[in-house]
């Protein structure tokens, strides 16, 4: 593949297992109609994701949340939705892994024609078929079904645990702490070594 740049990716026609692109299709279909939808890319910066979201749940109306992202977004996925489950507490949560259909096109590089390809022709393109994997997180402020698949109850202690902090020394201005520069050097006097040397 070396010799091929990619042109670009769509998503295949969707599948069993495949992610379909209506709100209400996916692995959460029964979902209220007022849920938010959040679509995690691989650029998504976390903290624009994270101010919409937050201030959606804000609202009393909006009962859930659904963070989905696959490939190399899917970390992306997971931060988000614990990012949440922090700031809010009591938020019940189901996680479902699926396969998304890309399909990726390829062209061969312009310096060099491929092996019987004439001058004249356009450029030899590749087509491929990958499955990505992809996950979304549901979190729901309704108590939600734990016998299913994927289902974790609410953190009974929610919120960053914060480190102790470190114990300070009062001092006065200008006084220099225990072991900061209060002990001086010795150092033997210019003629001391000259008599040593002598006797």
């Amino acid at each position: 593949m070396e010799n091929f740049r990619k042109v670009r990716s769509e998503e295949a026609p969707a599948g069993g297992g495949a992610e379909g692109g209506g709100p209400g299709s996916g692995p959460f279909a029964d979902l209220a109609p007022g849920a938010v939808h959040m679509r995690v890319k691989e650029g998504s910066k976390i903290r624009n994701l994270m101010a919409f979201a937050t201030a959606s749940m804000a609202q009393p109306a909006t009962r859930a949340i659904v963070f989905s992202g696959c490939g190399r977004a899917t970390t992306k996925t997971v931060t988000c939705a614990e990012i949440l489950k922090r700031r809010l507490a009591g938020l019940h949560q189901v996680t479902r892994l699926r396969y998304r259909s890309v399909r990726e096109v390829w062209q061969s590089l312009p310096p060099g024609p491929t092996q019987g390809q004439k001058p004249g022709e356009p450029a030899a393109s590749l087509s491929v078929l990958k499955n990505v994997p992809g996950l979304a997180i549901l979190l729901s402020k309704d108590a939600l079904d734990p016998r299913q698949l994927g289902y974790q109850p609410p953190n009974p202690h929610p919120g960053p645990s914060s480190p102790p902090a470190a114990p300070t020394s009062k001092r006065s201005l200008g006084e220099p702490a225990a072991g900061e520069g209060s002990a001086k050097r010795s150092q033997p006097e210019p003629g001391a070594a000259d008599e040593d040397q002598t006797a």
